[in-house]
């Protein structure tokens, strides 16, 4: 059986050396966040940190960093799940009759998935103040303390209950800014649940009430980061997953409380009343900055005795995070193909902190009897997946057809992008998304929650052969310099940095009006070094440092029909602007402390 408490699963990953035990005093101000990411970025075990200084609490992470231990923690469950997964039925009616399906082919997964009602909660044992939590900040220019492994719980309130509940993942500062000793920020991104049920409050005239779990059985951490369909109650994958039902104490009047948690603040959003939340170091490796965010006024915090307080840190990719996406998309992945019929699959690319680029397989069979093959089907499954969930924040997307090499693997990134270049017809299959809502952590677009998208479809037999190295006869305007091929077919070039003229920067179009070459995608960055050292470096710095409809460019631009295309290279202008967020940049002071820790005799000697 899975873990019924975050205690129990510490104990076990103890006991088969997976968890190191740091009894030296830290610093939950930078430090315990350093540690964690050079041990995650080893490879290392759970890290459980006994003395921390300005609280009571030990503080754990890393729990997820492996995905070797990850399939540990959920071991009674994987095939299970995947098994549910697999059921083969429409998601729709599965998500309004979930427990026939259940009882049907999987009987143990229906009873697991049965949140189970009890009277008394091990987490309601204690109180303490909010200020009594360790006041952990990750990155220097971080607006405050913050609780980065929030499961934050609410219910509707057109018709509360467990099963019409929601569970998850946004991050809560508590300390910082303006708010007051018993105030918390809710920084809940677009599309999701929990902005539904707000909405619903805020219809009625109502509070909406709020729980913030922290800990307990770790199946609760995963279900909350679970891209689940709408209405489907995390619940009821957090059953499942943990192998067990979820002890879940429920009132009258109020939302549930889950039993086994380490810690819960109970509260509820503040009517009319919105507060200056971050800046916040976040996964696409850049801050999130101050914007205005809704407030949790905080009525209590309850913990149970002997209480741990889990954390991890977010940041450029990859990170601990990226392991739970992984794991995730394992246990959930031949969704996406019974929800979307044609699509074979969908490859969120972490590297670029999963938003900012998508990957897509689909089919064309419009009309198989042509020889002459357009993009026609997967246009219409582009615009499919862009309407689907969380997908819908994605800002490229890249598809497909999977015929035409039938043994390309979705994950395998680099031949992705060739089969693309060898296919693509800069002129046609261009597809622009102008002034549309952007995820919110992206400021490319130069606003918070807006931007543009871009449909690459390619499809058909190749075109062309792809460069695989510079010519002697390669000429640059003046200005730019160092050109590399990163991968058949694109070239990376160094780039003056961008200056404003007249509001907008001439160096692209220059660029555009003196270039010929046949590498079909060019990419402007500011430093080609730090832009190619690693493939995943060039995929961060193209897919995250621009926004279509701004910065891309081309040679032989036309507009026919208002179709944008280009008959040359196509050129993306991924140098930074001004309005880009800072990017995360460590403390050197307290990464020299950190190595102390991996001395002789130290707990971290022989991991870092």
């Amino acid at each position: 059986m899975g873990y019924r408490t975050l205690q129990e699963c510490v104990e076990d990953l103890e006991r088969i050396g997976q968890l190191v035990r740091i009894d030296a005093e830290v610093d939950p101000y930078l430090e315990v966040a350093a540690i964690q990411r050079q041990v995650f970025a080893a490879g290392g075990p759970a890290l459980y940190f006994s003395n921390v200084r300005g609280t009571r609490f030990p503080m754990v992470s890393n729990l997820f960093g492996t995905r070797e231990r990850i399939h540990y923690l959920f071991r009674d469950s994987v095939e299970l799940v995947q098994k549910v997964m697999r059921l083969g039925v429409d998601p729709a009616d599965f998500m309004r009759r979930p427990g026939i399906y259940l009882n049907w082919k999987t009987p143990l997964a229906a009873w697991c998935s049965r949140p189970r009602r009890v009277r008394k909660a091990p987490v309601m044992a204690n109180t303490c103040a909010l200020s009594d939590l360790p006041a952990l900040q990750c990155w220097p220019q971080d607006g405050g303390a913050y609780l980065t492994l929030p499961q934050v719980y609410t219910e509707d309130p057109e018709k509360p209950g467990l099963l019409q509940s929601n569970l998850g993942m946004y991050r809560v500062q508590i300390s910082g800014g303006t708010y007051d000793s018993n105030q918390a920020g809710i920084h809940y991104q677009i599309h999701r649940g929990i902005g539904i049920h707000h909405a619903r409050a805020i219809a009625q005239g109502k509070k909406l009430r709020v729980n913030v779990f922290l800990g307990g059985p770790p199946a609760m951490t995963l279900a909350a980061v679970m891209p689940l369909p709408e209405g489907m109650s995390e619940l009821l994958f957090a059953g499942i997953l943990g192998h067990r039902r979820v002890a879940m104490k429920t009132f009258p009047d109020h939302p549930a409380i889950s039993a086994e948690a380490d810690f819960c603040l109970t509260g509820y959003l503040e009517p009319d009343i919105l507060k200056p939340e971050g800046p916040f170091g976040d996964h696409l490796g850049y801050y999130s900055l101050e914007h205005t965010f809704p407030v949790l006024r905080v009525e209590k915090v309850y913990h149970r005795t002997g209480a741990i307080f889990p954390f991890t840190v977010v940041g450029r990719p990859p990170q601990e995070d990226s392991v739970m996406g992984a794991f995730i998309h394992e246990l959930v992945g031949d969704i996406v193909p019974q929800t979307l019929p044609g699509v074979k699959g969908v490859h969120a690319v972490d590297a670029c902190g999963v938003h900012p680029l998508l990957l897509a397989i689909g089919q064309e069979r419009y009309t198989p009897y042509e020889n002459r093959r357009r993009p026609m089907e997967i246009l219409t499954l582009a615009n499919a997946i862009l309407g689907t969930g969380q997908l819908s924040l994605a800002k490229y997307l890249f598809m497909v057809a999977g015929e035409d090499d039938p043994t390309l693997e979705i994950t395998d990134v680099p031949r992705f992008f060739r089969h693309v270049l060898e296919r693509v017809n800069w002129e046609r299959d261009l597809h622009f998304q102008t002034r549309t809502t952007m995820d919110t952590l992206d400021y490319t677009g130069g606003a918070l929650n807006q931007g543009s998208k871009l449909v690459v479809a390619a499809v058909g037999a190749k075109r062309r052969d792809l460069p695989c190295e510079i010519r002697g006869d390669l000429r640059l305007p003046t200005g730019f310099s160092a050109p590399k091929v990163v991968l058949p077919g694109i070239l990376v070039v160094e780039s003056p940095a961008w200056k404003s003229e007249d509001g907008q920067d001439k160096a692209v179009s220059r660029f555009c009006a003196s270039f010929s070459a046949d590498f079909p995608l060019v990419v402007l960055v500011d430093d080609v070094s730090q832009a190619t050292a690693t493939f995943d470096d060039f995929l961060w710095t193209t897919f995250t440092k621009s926004d279509p409809a701004r910065d891309i460019g081309g040679i032989g631009e036309c507009v026919r029909n208002k179709h944008w295309g280009c008959s040359g290279s196509l050129v993306i202008d991924a140098r930074r602007k001004p309005w880009h967020a800072p990017e995360l940049v460590e403390d050197e002071t307290v990464q020299k402390r950190v190595l102390s820790l991996a001395a002789q005799g130290e707990p971290l000697h022989g991991i870092l």
